[in-house]
């Protein structure tokens, strides 16, 4: 075992994957001089030469194109937009070919990429470098979303990801790439669509993903001073969907909390929340309660950003709300 930092678990799955196969390319802004803005990508172009680490220019609608194209081709892109918020310039490529190409081709043409996106908030980066929008990648058919929350999850999620005939798109939360922990030495990968259940307890389920994974179990340690035995679900992987995982927690524990850093309004957690409702009504002992980010731009000032997001307390209180404590 070795403790590592999501950042450099992300690294090692690359560059794992860069080693075993040829095809697995590496592009974005600053990914090849520079190595990365969070260093991810340090000393690949050294090691494996400007056809495969490339700097892009800033067109992020050019190089995802390109992505495409050349996953088309049978390359493996792995293709980082430095801000998840960016997708907005760059909506095409993904959403109307890379997500529909295999479907429209009848299994004739895949797309094996995959799309890297630092999110999340609580940096001070303000509106348009600020987002969590995991929502828009789940509402498309044909793309696989993966949100980890660890460093073991992350470089066995990235190297599924990278081996994957459909576009995976892999968002990262900016204020987990410091965040350690052990992992095994040898190779693993964790297959896309396993949830992970993060803490157990009888009470009631949370259902989270990403950095409020650390938030739900902060939450579930301050109920367990007042008798509350909560159970941390991690997802994981938003497409596929573990849903038995989800039946299982929930027929147990009874009572679900959803918690998400994106906005409330649309958000995934409205998804799930209907699902649970539509398929498992019956195990329910009170409709399910979400807890989100506020429907407002993520703001700058730093009290009213630690505002806008859910914090461990929101969670508390959603959860005796749901039990009437």
């Amino acid at each position: 075992m070795k403790k590592i930092s999501i950042s450099k678990a992300i690294s090692e799955g690359l560059h794992e994957e860069m080693l075993r196969d040829e095809n697995v390319i590496v592009l974005g802004e600053d990914m090849a001089k520079m190595g990365n803005v969070f260093a991810i990508t340090q000393g690949f172009l050294e090691e494996f030469g400007p056809n495969r680490v490339i700097d892009t220019p800033i067109s992020e609608s050019g190089f995802l194109g390109m992505s495409v194209g050349a996953a088309m081709r049978g390359i493996r892109p792995v293709v980082e937009l430095m801000y998840v918020d960016f997708i907005g310039v760059s909506y095409d490529p993904i959403m109307n070919q890379a997500a529909k190409m295999r479907y429209m081709t009848g299994g004739q043409v895949t797309v094996p990429m995959v799309l890297r996106a630092p999110m999340g908030s609580g940096r001070r980066n303000a509106g348009q470098h600020s987002s969590c929008l995991e929502t828009l990648f789940t509402h498309m058919p044909g793309l696989k979303v993966v949100c980890p929350s660890t460093a073991k999850d992350a470089k066995g999620l990235i190297k599924a990801a990278i081996r994957d005939d459909d576009p995976v798109v892999f968002l990262e939360h900016r204020l987990l790439y410091a965040k350690k922990e052990e992992i095994p030495d040898e190779e693993y990968i964790i297959p896309l669509g396993k949830a992970d259940i993060k803490r157990e307890g009888k009470d009631v389920t949370i259902i989270t993903w990403s950095r409020q994974v650390y938030f739900a179990l902060e939450a579930a340690e301050e109920l367990e001073k007042e008798g509350i035995d909560v159970e941390v679900l991690d997802l994981r992987s938003l497409v596929p969907l573990d849903w038995d995982a989800i039946k299982e927690s929930v027929c147990k524990t009874h009572n679900v909390v959803v918690v998400h850093e994106g906005v409330k309004r649309s958000g995934f957690g409205g998804e799930l929340s209907a699902q649970i409702t539509e398929e498992l009504f019956d195990e329910l002992d009170a409709p399910v309660e979400r807890v989100a980010a506020l429907n407002v731009v993520p703001p700058f000032a730093p009290t009213l950003e630690d505002a806008f997001f859910p914090h461990p307390a929101d969670i508390v209180k959603a959860v005796k709300k749901l039990l009437n404590k």
